[in-house]
Order: structure tokens, then sequence, then C-alpha cells
């Protein structure tokens, strides 16, 4: 399965049957339960779903800040599970991951500069002036000027901080970069100019994004191909126009229904779904979603038979024992 519109004969990264599993006092959590994908150099695959999902831990995961439990992750041929530590260190300065909180991912103590300075000094990649030099110019690629670098984080506003995270992901020139809901903690004019500023560095630098995000409202605008998840699996992953134009999972079409509409008269016919998510340490039997699923047409197959992600039309995959 590829998460790009167009097959690509050699994806830049491959995800097959990922998995990590926490134990616990309450029983094993199943975080994440068998995701599969590929995304091809360049592009950008939105990983979407509600808080607890498992969006995150797949992002780390792929990049072994934790541990998988089984699976396999292939990044331009190399296998990253088996790198070891040495090799690990190498093969991090081409995959590179924002983070989410733009507050707590900075030291306090440390200045921007030396923020941004410090994964050259520890990839040898620049010291002295020349390290000097690529901080200042990489500050002002992120729109931050050159003042910046001798500046605090409490100094600064969350777009700025967030931009210097950017800038920091960008100082080792990695050409993959997990992008960990980089402007959900950010106002919403805000959003608008980071993911501009994504946009432009993944024209400019040939980046290639996994975008993790809850709003499909966000993704619509970055994506080349949207995976949803449920409950540590993704259930729908088709090119993005596909997507919102088709939705296949009555869940991916809940989350579509709840997408704010810029206009107050427009008619609104969401899907409301009952319930929470079951949990992760005692998922239910057959589909993930059946406890919630609102389509009239599940049945007593629903909870006996665990659908596998199938591919419904050319390029759009689900995981649904009902045709669409």
């Amino acid at each position: 399965m590829t998460a790009s519109a167009t097959a690509t004969p050699a994806p830049l990264l491959r995800v097959r049957d990922l998995r990590k599993a926490y134990d616990g006092r309450g029983g094993t959590v199943h975080a994440v339960s068998g995701v599969s994908f590929d995304l091809a150099r360049g592009d950008t695959l939105a990983l979407v779903g509600e808080s607890g999902c498992g969006k995150t831990t797949t992002g780390r995961a792929i990049l072994r800040l934790v541990e998988p439990t089984a699976g396999r992750v292939e990044f331009d041929g190399i296998d990253v599970l088996g790198l070891d530590a040495g090799a690990l260190r190498r093969w991090r300065r081409r995959c590179q991951l924002i983070f989410q909180d733009p507050y707590a991912s900075l030291n306090p103590r440390q200045t921007i500069g030396a923020a941004v300075r410090e994964g050259l000094e520890i990839h040898h990649l620049a010291e002295g002036a020349a390290a000097d030099g690529r901080v200042l110019a990489l500050l002002e690629e992120v729109g931050l000027g050159r003042g910046f670098a001798g500046r605090y984080p409490h100094e600064l506003s969350g777009g700025q901080r967030q931009r210097v995270g950017i800038a920091r992901a960008l100082a080792v020139e990695p050409e993959f970069i997990v992008c960990d809901e980089p402007v959900s903690a950010l106002d919403v004019s805000v959003q608008a100019q980071v993911i501009n500023l994504l946009q432009d560095l993944q024209r400019d630098r040939g980046l290639t994004y996994l975008f993790i995000a809850h709003d499909l409202a966000v993704v619509a605008h970055v994506a080349t191909a949207v995976a949803v998840m449920y409950l540590g699996r993704i259930v729908e992953l088709a090119p993005a126009a596909e997507l919102y134009r088709t939705p296949i999972m009555p869940y991916t079409r809940a989350l579509l229904s709840a997408v704010p509409v810029p206009d107050p008269t427009a008619a609104r016919h969401g899907t409301v779904l009952a319930g929470d998510p079951p949990s992760p340490t005692a998922p239910p039997p057959g589909c993930v979603f059946h406890p919630r699923c609102p389509d009239p047409r599940k049945d007593a197959d629903c909870t006996r038979s665990v659908p596998p992600l199938e591919e419904k039309s050319p390029g759009h995959w689900a995981a649904c024992i009902k045709e669409p």
C-alpha cells in the first residue's frame, strides 16, 4: 500500500506491521497494532485520529525514540530496527522530529542560538564561526531575525518557539521529518503561518513529512495522502483529495463532519459517535470501531471478523468488511 497519489517503485519510508505494546498494572496497552504504509520521497502523509489512537507512538517508533515491539521499518533501503547504537546515531541525522509543545521542547537555560547549534556539534557538521553562520542562516530561513540567537525561550511567543523547533530540526539537513502536531498548541492565525513555512521548506529542500494531527481541516492543506488511525490501527488510507471526496469508513466520515465550516448559514449534517473509544488494554473483538459504528449495515460479522486494510479502489484502502 502506498501513501502517495502516484505509485513509486522505491518509497523513501516503508513501514510494515509496526506494533508497540506497554505492560502496565492494568494489563498490556496495545498502543500501535499492525500499522503499515509506504511514503514516497517528497510527499506528506498525514496521520490523523482522536487523542490516544497511537499517532505519536507510531512516529516515535519509526524514529526509534521508543522501541517497537514488532514490525519492520525501512528507510531508503535501510533496516532501521536492525541498526546498532552507532549506526542509529548516524542515521538520525537523516530523520528529525518537530515536537508538539513549543514550550516544553526547548531548554529554558539555553539560548536559541545554542539550541539550534547543538545538532551541528553533535553530528560534527560545523564548529566555531562556521557553526555561528549556519545558526543565523537557519533562523532567517524560518522567519526569525539574527537577533533571536541570543534570546531565551521565555522571551519568545509560541509561534516563534515553534519556528526555533523547525530550525533545530533543519540544522542537520534531514530528508525526513516527523511533525508531531506542530501547530495544535498555536493560535489559528499562527497555525497558517507555520504550515506555510513547512510547505515552503518542503518545496525548497525536498523534504518528506509524516504529519501527525487530529484536525482534518489542517491536513487538508498539507497532505499528499491521509491515514486515519483508530485504537492503534490504520482504518483508512488514501490520497488526500480522494479521502475528502469519498471517505469509506464511518469513522472517517464522522471526523470529516466535525470539521468547522466558516459559514454560519450552512446546514450541518454531522455524525455524532456514541460513547468513548475502547480501552487499548482491552480492544473489542472484530472491528475495533464496531462498538461506536453508526453504519446501519453493522451486523454480527463486525463483532467477529477483524477486517484487514484492503484496497477498495485504486489507491484507496479501508478496514471495513462492508463494501462501500
